[in-house]
């Protein structure tokens, strides 16, 4: 009897022995290290990155005609449909619905259903640009795909990929308007948009 009691004992004691050391490895476990926070210089240089890769540039930067096409015209990168470009007279009849889709020879101003749209100046000029532009606002107009974010406003027009570019983080956004503002402000004053039942007025 004596001996069943010492086993009991010892067998008890072990047991406690073993739940301390599993509550203690519990306890001292180290959750996941975060992330530092990126400096504003290492954000502008992902948002470049993910402005490459987004294709940004097709539409907003104007374009140099070479042999093999148009090309980025680098010394006016995303500042937008050029002010001084004039569109070529626009068959109506050939944009309806199901029909043809109509760019400018530098992809930077497109005319369908929907009217003429003009890629917009993304430097931080203050008058033309994105220069007066907040980091909330800049995520907001691509979150509700609302020009210049206002609820009430007119939509985005094609063929601006919103809705695609809308699936990026905040943290991507954050990054991708950070390059934007480091960009050297260019002066561009892009034509307005419009709509479908004004396309003569182009002409």
């Amino acid at each position: 009897m004596k001996n069943f009691k010492k086993l009991l004992l010892f067998s008890c004691c072990l047991i406690s022995m073993q739940f301390i050391v599993w509550l203690s490895s519990c306890t001292n476990q180290t959750t996941p290290e975060q992330k530092p926070a990126l400096s504003m210089a290492q954000m502008a240089e992902r948002g470049k990155y993910l402005t490459n890769i987004a294709s940004c540039n097709d539409c907003h930067s104007p374009k140099i005609m070479t042999p093999q096409g148009p090309v980025t015209d680098t010394t006016r990168l995303l500042s937008g449909s050029p002010a001084e470009m004039k569109l070529s007279k626009i068959d109506t009849s050939v944009i309806a619905p199901g029909k043809w889709y109509l760019g400018s020879s530098d992809l930077t101003a497109w005319v369908g259903p929907w009217g003429v749209s003009y890629a917009a100046n993304l430097t931080p000029d203050s008058t033309t640009g994105s220069g007066t532009w907040t980091e909330e606002l800049f995520i907001k107009i691509l979150r509700t795909g609302k020009f210049m974010g206002v609820d009430a406003g007119r939509p985005i027009m094609p063929p601006m990929p919103w809705q695609y570019i809308n699936m990026m983080t905040d943290e991507d956004l954050k990054c991708i308007f950070a390059y934007l503002q480091s960009l050297p402000p260019i002066k561009n004053s892009v034509h307005a948009y419009v709509p479908p039942n004004e396309l003569m007025s182009v002409q």
